[in-house]
């Protein structure tokens, strides 16, 4: 049994908002290995039974928003007993990451995202497989929280659309082959470059949702 989990805030007002770049990656997962399956609400999330290789997988969106992920994970973990949590693995948004790299890390901090802190916080440990996804820096001129927020402009879709198919194409080799197949096949380099932004790019789409609550990063 496998657990693959995408963090995201619930809701039609965050759809396909920088931070919910892990949902996405779910949703993928769904339409290619679990078409016509229901989603169910169980252990505060939406899940789908799915079946990758000869593995039976459990894909989940936890509901909870964004920094009470760890709830929901906690209770999968436990109850099928997926310790320790290597065949756990999170996918997560990350500003320090040029948009569209992959890193993939059989553990380690949270670096200030809010949803791994709250993991490790609801797990006991931070040693459990995580994929982060870079959705790019946040702009000088912009607060983080409206940044991650926001939706991708149409350019930046052009990049982040295929990355999250790559994410997905992780996840099965996750599934199927093990977390050392995925990290070497779908890392980016250690020391990425940071992108440079100069001005603010052009308004596109409709205007970023509302802050959930709590909600910081």
């Amino acid at each position: 049994m496998k657990l693959i989990v995408g963090l995201g805030n619930p809701g039609r007002q965050y759809d396909k908002t920088r931070h919910n770049a892990g949902y996405m990656v779910v949703d993928r997962l769904v339409e290619k290995f679990a078409p016509g399956t229901p989603v169910k609400a169980k252990f505060n999330a939406a899940i789908a039974d799915a079946k990758i290789g000869s593995e039976a997988v459990m894909l989940m969106k936890p509901t909870t928003y964004m920094n009470r992920s760890g709830a929901a994970i906690a209770e999968a973990v436990r109850f099928y007993k997926l310790v320790p949590a290597s065949d756990l693995l999170v996918f997560v948004d990350d500003v320090a990451l040029p948009i569209g790299a992959l890193r993939i890390r059989p553990g380690g901090g949270a670096g200030g995202h809010n949803g791994l802190t709250d993991i490790e916080q609801a797990l006991g440990t931070d040693a459990y497989p995580r994929c982060r996804i870079g959705i790019g820096a946040t702009p000088s001129f912009m607060d983080q929280a409206d940044w991650v927020l926001g939706r991708f402009t149409d350019e930046e879709w052009d990049v982040m659309g295929p990355a999250i198919g790559r994410a997905a194409e992780a996840a099965e080799v996750f599934v199927t082959s093990g977390l050392d197949s995925a990290m070497n096949r779908f890392n980016a380099p250690d020391r990425p470059p940071k992108p440079k932004r100069e001005r603010p790019p052009p308004k596109a789409g409709p205007e970023p949702p509302a802050k959930p609550p709590d909600q910081v990063s």
